[in-house]
């Protein structure tokens, strides 16, 4: 009844090995349970929305109170005014906040903003980063770009190169870079600034997406921990723990653009009926709070710390460290799988996923959520060990075949099934 069984790709059946895509009925904490009643040790909660556990109860309290309230209205209400308060008192680089229900709409609305605040077309995306926005603009950059007009608007740079940013500011009419700040590694010394500086001199809009960096970076996210700050910026997936809430902030000059005060053309920016419903918004209010009275993103990082230095020597126990790979900030964890000559493999990353599932581990990355416990890590690295083990003998025997039961998973980025 639903095209790709799944209503986000990444949630797919080609994702996991056949016949082992759990069907989930609940989670608390860091568990879920399957329809099968399987338990499992859950990674990357919520595509890394969900960063303090499934039905964290100081969220759960704050939603069922205001849901008690109405959740959507004609008019504005007051908790906008309050989450919008809260959100900049947090983000201290934005002058003005305004909310939607998810990443792509604020992502989306970043563009608007800057062609319209520059009289510019070109965007300049980051080519090293794998996703930033459902609508045309990106999607058309990628192998899955049936159905979707020419993008002869969007160009390219690689992540770290200044050059190349610099070369596109002389050849294109650039309105906007957008890019994360950070992804498996801390930017290259000097090079945010960079950008900072030479998107000032040259009239370009940068916006930094922070959908994975806001508040597992930081509460302020990454540009609270490098200290350089974008035109616009956008948030999401941890903002709501679970909860369908994003944000598009930044300079009071760009926002203004899509209100009413302002004499330009104004711009229609983001609407929609649920874009501020008010639980969701209490669910980020409480988010908000938890994390920097509680010190969430420290936490995050302890966690992610432990549990990479277990994987590792696990791996390098069981003679696979070259081909195990952990990578990322602590807090946002990913794995490499690599095959006997050093390359990504689909097929060895079937089998990694296959053996986790079966020791009671879900997964898809080692992205860590705060109610993790010293127990959950050990259970973790227990499997990591077992499957570095079949991973050894399946390098061992030059072919993980007869340990994938059945064809490997896919990268959800394909022109064909």
């Amino acid at each position: 009844m639903v095209p790709g069984g799944a209503h986000t790709y990444a949630k797919g059946d080609d994702q996991y090995p056949a016949g082992m895509a759990p069907i989930i009925e609940r989670g608390q904490g860091a568990h879920v349970w399957d329809v099968d009643g399987n338990e499992y040790v859950e990674y990357g909660s919520g595509l890394r929305a969900v960063s303090l556990g499934h039905a964290h109860p100081r969220i759960v309290e704050a939603v069922s109170r205001q849901l008690e309230l109405g959740s959507n209205f004609v008019r504005p209400s007051v908790i906008e005014m309050e989450a919008a308060a809260k959100f900049l008192a947090t983000v201290p680089t934005a002058e003005m906040v305004k909310f939607a229900k998810n990443g792509s709409d604020a992502t989306t609305a970043a563009i608007r903003l800057a062609r319209a605040a520059t009289g510019r077309q070109t965007i300049a995306l980051c080519k090293d980063q794998p996703f930033f926005s459902t609508d045309d603009w990106f999607i058309g950059t990628t192998a899955m770009s049936a159905g979707i007009p020419r993008q002869d608007l969007v160009v390219t740079f690689p992540y770290g190169d200044l050059a190349a940013v610099e070369e596109l500011f002389t050849t294109h009419d650039v309105a906007c870079v957008m890019l994360e700040a950070a992804t498996h590694s801390d930017p290259p010394p000097g090079y945010l600034q960079g950008l900072r500086d030479l998107c000032t001199s040259h009239g370009v809009v940068l916006v930094f997406d922070e959908m994975i960096t806001g508040f597992r970076w930081s509460e302020a996210g990454a540009q609270g921990v490098y200290g350089v700050t974008p035109d616009l910026s956008t948030f999401g997936k941890a903002l709501g723990n679970g909860f369908a809430v994003s944000a598009l902030a930044g300079r009071r000059e760009l926002m203004e653009l899509g209100g009413l005060r302002d004499p330009r053309e104004r711009v229609f920016l983001l609407s929609s009926t649920h874009g501020a419903e008010t639980h969701s918004l209490a669910a980020a209010m409480a988010v908000m709070d938890t994390y920097v009275e509680e010190g969430i993103a420290e936490q995050l990082h302890v966690l992610g710390t432990r549990l990479a230095a277990g994987v590792r020597e696990a791996a390098e126990y069981a003679g696979v460290g070259e081909h195990v790979v952990v990578r990322g900030r602590p807090s946002n964890l990913v794995f490499a799988t690599l095959d006997a000559e050093g390359n990504p493999s689909q097929e060895y990353r079937t089998l990694f996923l296959r053996q986790l599932i079966a020791s009671g581990v879900l997964g898809p990355s080692f992205v860590v959520s705060s109610a993790l416990t010293d127990a959950d890590i050990a259970q973790t690295v227990t499997a990591v060990a077992k499957v570095c083990v079949v991973y050894r003998q399946a390098l061992d025997a030059g072919d993980p075949t007869a340990w994938l039961g059945g064809r490997p998973v896919k990268p959800v980025f394909r022109r064909f099934s």
